[in-house]
C-alpha cells in the first residue's frame, strides 16, 4: 500500500487480505503509546524518505513472499503528525497456513523497523522534542536517540 498522512482505515486494509486460500492471517498494528522510557508523550511525527522506502518495501515484500509463500502482504504507514492512540503502522499477511502467516508478520515488521529510511519524533509533555530513528526500537529496549533525521 503504502504512506498516509490520514487516520488508516484498517477495516479495508484488512479486507485487502482475503483470499479463499488463506488459512492464517496475522496482522499487526503499532500504536501511539502514552509514555516512552517513563516520559509522556504528547504524539508523535512521523517522516520518510519515500521514493527509496518504497522501493525498499518492494523487494522486502518480494522477498517476504518467496521465503514463507505468503498469498497477500499489506503495508501502510503514517507520515505526519500521528496522536496517541492511532495507529502508526499497519502490516498483515494472508498465507496458507498461520505459521508462515505470523512469521511473515513478524518479519515484515523488522524490515520495516531496520530497512525504510523512516524517522519519527517523539513530543514529550516534560523535555524537549527527539528525532529517533524506528530501527533503534526493533531490539526490543525502546528508541534511543538519533540527534538528527539522517
Amino acid at each position: 500500500m503504502g504512506f498516509f498522512h490520514s487516520l488508516l482505515d484498517v477495516e479495508t486494509l484488512r479486507a485487502r487480505l482475503e483470499h479463499d486460500g488463506a488459512g492464517g492471517i496475522a496482522i499487526f498494528e503499532g500504536r501511539v503509546r502514552n509514555t516512552h522510557l517513563g516520559h509522556p508523550v504528547l504524539f508523535l511525527e512521523y517522516e520518510a524518505y519515500q521514493p527509496l522506502a518504497q522501493r525498499e518495501m518492494e523487494g522486502i515484500l518480494r522477498e517476504i513472499r518467496q521465503s514463507h509463500g505468503i498469498l497477500r502482504a499489506i503495508w501502510a504507514h503514517r507520515l505526519g503528525r500521528v496522536e496517541k492512540g492511532e495507529v502508526a503502522v499497519w502490516v498483515g499477511v494472508a498465507a496458507v497456513h498461520r505459521a508462515e502467516a505470523f512469521a511473515a508478520c513478524m518479519e515484515t515488521i523488522r524490515a520495516i523497523k531496520h530497512r525504510l529510511p523512516i524517522w519519527k519524533k517523539e513530543h514529550y509533555a516534560d523535555r524537549d522534542s527527539r528525532w529517533i530513528a524506528c530501527s533503534e526500537e526493533s531490539d526490543g529496549k525502546g528508541c534511543g536517540s538519533t540527534g538528527t533525521r539522517a
